[in-house]
């Protein structure tokens, strides 16, 4: 995760994952010739939330760490996910700071019991095998030093350093799907079964992201012969090749394809694709982004028209 000389940029909430994430690596940085940097971002949700950043910035100065204050300055829109605007932005923010700092990794304070909360959300959401494979250590800039951590220890950890971090009552509201996970989905698995439940889901979640890493190594692999050429905005592919891969690679491929060019993929499109690429030539298909599929001869012609031209 950290090779030395290394900026760390440390995303602090002020809770007890964060604050234990902060203190730990503070401790750390010597024996891993590391530079230190907090990040904190206020959202802006509760009357409270300048406190948080108060407390963030105060435990920051008491380790000698520079800290990085942010705030949105916006707001979810109507109708949308509350959970996922506000992910959205920090880690826009987030981003931002590095390049301002010139780079480095951004250490996030998520635990085992994250991750085992991030499975079941994939499955009561009908994630495929890369959904259920959860949060990965290491998926730079992002780092995830306490994936394997439970988070009792990192309570525990505060607690031992007679530490007070933050409460948001936010991650225990229900009305939130995650906090709902966290506070009754869980808790209730835990009581039936009479055992912890968060450390299986997470080795779970490990078991089939290299599955996940497999598949997706074959699929790097058959993109390299079923691709013909890839430009600025388009792709061409050779349609015969691509519907004789099995499935889960076909669709690998597809699907990386559609996100290189800047397409928000979902299930739905990827099979619209594939479909098209197994049909008769002369039919197309729309996709998000402003791209446009078409079957032309044996390849499949993956691009984004240019204003004003003739869609098919």
């Amino acid at each position: 995760m950290f090779e030395p000389g290394t900026l760390v940029v440390v995303a602090v909430s002020g809770g007890p994952d964060s604050i234990c994430l902060l203190h730990a690596m503070a401790r750390l940085r010597r024996l891993f010739a590391i530079d230190l940097a907090c990040f904190h971002f206020d959202h802006g949700l509760r009357p409270e939330s300048e406190r948080d950043a108060v407390y963030v910035r105060r435990q920051a100065s008491s380790l000698q760490v520079p800290c990085h204050l942010r705030r949105a300055d916006s707001k979810p829109d109507r109708g949308e996910s509350v959970e996922a605007w506000a992910r959205g932005v920090r880690y826009r923010a987030l981003n931002d700071v590095l390049e301002e700092l010139g780079g480095g990794v951004a250490a996030v304070g998520h635990t085992a019991d994250d991750q085992a909360e991030t499975l079941l959300l994939a499955v009561l959401r009908g994630g495929g095998l890369e959904a259920l494979a959860g949060m990965r250590p290491v998926n730079r800039p992002i780092v995830r030093p306490l994936l394997e951590v439970p988070r009792k220890e990192t309570v525990a950890f505060c607690r031992a350093l007679r530490l007070r971090p933050r409460r948001d009552p936010m991650n225990e509201d229900p009305r939130f799907l995650r906090a709902a996970i966290r506070t009754r989905v869980i808790p209730e698995l835990e009581r039936r079964v009479d055992r912890g439940v968060g450390g299986a889901l997470s080795r779970t979640a490990s078991l089939l992201r290299r599955d996940a890493d497999f598949l997706d190594r074959l699929a790097r692999e058959a993109e390299r012969e079923v691709v013909q050429t890839q430009a600025a905005g388009s792709v061409l592919v050779r349609a015969t090749l691509l519907s004789e891969l099995p499935w889960p690679i076909a669709s690998r491929v597809i699907r990386r394809l559609l996100r290189d060019l800047g397409s928000s993929v979902e299930a739905a499109h990827v099979e619209a694709t594939l479909d098209l690429a197994a049909g008769p030539s002369g039919r197309s298909v729309s996709l998000p982004g402003g791209l446009r599929a078409v079957r032309e001869g044996g390849y499949l012609r993956v691009f984004r028209p240019s204003p004003g031209t003739h869609r098919l």
